[in-house]
Parts: structure tokens; C-alpha cells; sequence
């Protein structure tokens, strides 16, 4: 017995050693234009497949609807699609390159379920390029990727050109420029909020037309700083300077919200709304709960004395209940983070549908 302890260690510690030597020795290629020996890149799959299910076990899918496989794409178009391709486009020459390539996502994602991809959107992978997500705390804007991620395959380039607001030979950052004169960086406004600031047509995407400038300016300086995280609109933000962000502010504030404005309610929520108008009126104070009109004015517009605080008449309502959930959670940050987290902890699911439905019914 103790001599089958003994050849085991010895056994261990050649084979350390064996190890040690090989990498010393540099005689592995590590060029990704080698590619790995098939033995190897098995090997690293079968760990990362395997990895990816443990880690992924009691992840739980929450609802996901049209709105956001919506925002989903839209973030896909400027932040993945160059490496992993989308409907009617190829993956770019540079990402062929790496080793492993990039996925192909317009195929493979029925490999994973959809708690699998949301741990590797979340997280990234390592050694293969694939980043975590910027924003660890913002798990609504990685569940929109997932319902994107499962959707892609079935959606024609053509319907995704168009959702992307894509024209062939002509990138989103080159019109918007050309169109209203904006200097933004490599991402531009436009792709996602629209060409007039109108938002996203399922309201994934807030509309801008209209905003107080002060707000504006405000989160974009927060983006910028992480102190409001988003994986969504921290990238772009970084990109722009302060007389960038002001300049931004200014021009989407300018734009009158009734030109661009469509309600989102229908027939059938119309009792929700007037509990949303309750609320936004006279609040709940049994429960702790301001009226939402101190602070965001009457009609909806915020109070002048209050620049900072966004006016929230005519928003989309998904996006408006996405933001009351992020604050009831303490997710949301950002400089109004505090108040509104206060102000949204005794909300109910069926109070924030209220609310954004009235506030969206606003004009």
C-alpha cells in the first residue's frame, strides 16, 4: 500500500514536471493562426460546455415579450454584431481571426437555454475575448439580449436591416451626423432612440424629444461616470466629452415631444391607469408612497424648479416601468437614486404598470 503511494506521488509530480518543461520549452504555438491541435480545442470545449451548465443551474428566465427582443437588438447591432455576424450580416474579417472564433449567433444560440446564455452574456468566457457585461448589476439588459439571442435565427435580414434603422453602404453614425449635425462618437443616438429622438417603436428605448436639458445632460454624465450602470449606454457616453453631452442635451430638449408622441395604452388597461393616476396624484401614504407630482409636476412635464428631475408625460411605458423596478430593487443608480429608490420601495407590480400608463397617456 505504501508503495502504491509512493509511484502515485511520484507518478503526480513527473507529470508536474513533464508539464512545467513543456511550457517552458515554448514549443506550443500560441498563434492564433495555428489553430489548436484537435485534442486541445475539444478538450477546452468540453470544459467550457460543462462549466457553462454548472454555473448556469437555478438561473430562472423571467417573462420576455416583443419590447425586449426590441432593446435586445438594438444593442446587439452596435456592441456584438461585428464579431458574431447578424441576419444578412457576415462577422468581420478581424474577429475571423481570433482563436476561437467568435460564434456565429445567427445558428448556434438553440445550443444553450436561455439561463446558459444569460451566465455567458453576464459573464463573458475566458481566453476566447468574449467580455462580461459592463454593467454586473443590470440583469434587465441582459435578459434583452437573451430574448434577441432567441429570436435572431428566425428574423430576415431584411426585417433587421429595418428594425436597425440599417441602409446598405451607410452606417448609423454617418447619418445620424450627416442628418442632425451631432458629433457622437463611434455610436450614434439615433440607432437607438431614433432619428427625431422618438424612442424605439416598442418603448424599449426611452424617448429624448422633449426632456429637460438638465436631465439629460445629468444622465449622461452619470452613464459616463458608472454611477448610473448600464452595459447599454455606458460605452457611448464614455465617448463624449462634456461640451459633447451638453450639446446632446440641448438638441434633444429642443425637439417638441407632441410631434413624436403615440400613446402606448389600450382599451383593456384602462383601469390600471386610473390607479397609476391615484398614485401619481395623491400617492399612498398608508404605504409611504409621495405623489409622483411633486417632484414631476401636474401634467407631467417636472417642475422648472427642479431641472434635474426628468419630465415623464408621453414616455414609453414599458421603459417608464423597467426604471420604477430598477429603483424598487436599488439597481437603478444614478443622482436621483436615493429619492426614487425611497420613494418606489412599496410599489407593487400593479402600481408600476399604473403609473407608467398614466404618465404614458400624458401629452
Amino acid at each position: 500500500m505504501r508503495k502504491l503511494l509512493w509511484g502515485t506521488l511520484i507518478s503526480i509530480c513527473a507529470a508536474a514536471t513533464a508539464a512545467f518543461l513543456f511550457a517552458w520549452s515554448g514549443v506550443y504555438s500560441i498563434a492564433a493562426s495555428s489553430g489548436h491541435l484537435a485534442v486541445v480545442s475539444k478538450f477546452l470545449q468540453f470544459g467550457m460546455q460543462n462549466s457553462v451548465e454548472t454555473y448556469a443551474v437555478g438561473i430562472e428566465a423571467p417573462p420576455l415579450g416583443p419590447a425586449h427582443v426590441e432593446q435586445g437588438m438594438l444593442y446587439f447591432q452596435s456592441g456584438c454584431a461585428t464579431c458574431h455576424g447578424a441576419p444578412g450580416l457576415s462577422r468581420n474579417p478581424v474577429a475571423l481571426g481570433m482563436l476561437p472564433q467568435p460564434p456565429d449567433l445567427t445558428r448556434v444560440s438553440d445550443d444553450w437555454s436561455d439561463a446558459q446564455l444569460f451566465w455567458i452574456v453576464k459573464h463573458g468566457i475566458k481566453y476566447t475575448g468574449m467580455p462580461a457585461w459592463p454593467a454586473p448589476s443590470r440583469d434587465d439588459e441582459v435578459w434583452a439580449l437573451v430574448a434577441f439571442l432567441r429570436r435572431m435565427p428566425q428574423i430576415p435580414a431584411e426585417e433587421y436591416k429595418a428594425a436597425t434603422r440599417l441602409r446598405d453602404g451607410e452606417s448609423q453614425g454617418a447619418r445620424t451626423m450627416a442628418n442632425e449635425g451631432l458629433i457622437v462618437g463611434p455610436f450614434a443616438c439615433g440607432g437607438c432612440h431614433g432619428a427625431r429622438g422618438e424612442g424605439s417603436p416598442l418603448g424599449s428605448v426611452p424617448r429624448l424629444a422633449g426632456q429637460k436639458t438638465a436631465y439629460l445632460e445629468m444622465a449622461l454624465e452619470d452613464f459616463a461616470a458608472g454611477t448610473r450602470p448600464s452595459g447599454m449606454m455606458a460605452p457611448p457616453a464614455a465617448n463624449l466629452d462634456r461640451q459633447q453631452r451638453a450639446e446632446l442635451a440641448r438638441y434633444y430638449s429642443s425637439i417638441k415631444l407632441d410631434e413624436v408622441a403615440k400613446s402606448d395604452i389600450s382599451e383593456k388597461a384602462e383601469k390600471a391607469r386610473q390607479l397609476g393616476a391615484i398614485l401619481a396624484e395623491h400617492g399612498a401614504p398608508s404605504r409611504g408612497i409621495p405623489a409622483c407630482q411633486a417632484c414631476h409636476g401636474r401634467d407631467g412635464r417636472a417642475s422648472e424648479n427642479i431641472p434635474q428631475y426628468p419630465g415623464l408625460a408621453g414616455q414609453h411605458a414599458f421603459h417608464l416601468a423597467n426604471q420604477l423596478r430598477l429603483f424598487r430593487a436599488g439597481k437603478r443608480g444614478g443622482r436621483l437614486a436615493e429619492v426614487m429608490s425611497a420613494a418606489a420601495r412599496g410599489l407593487t407590480d400593479e402600481d408600476i404598470e399604473g403609473v407608467a400608463m398614466y404618465y404614458n397617456a400624458l401629452r
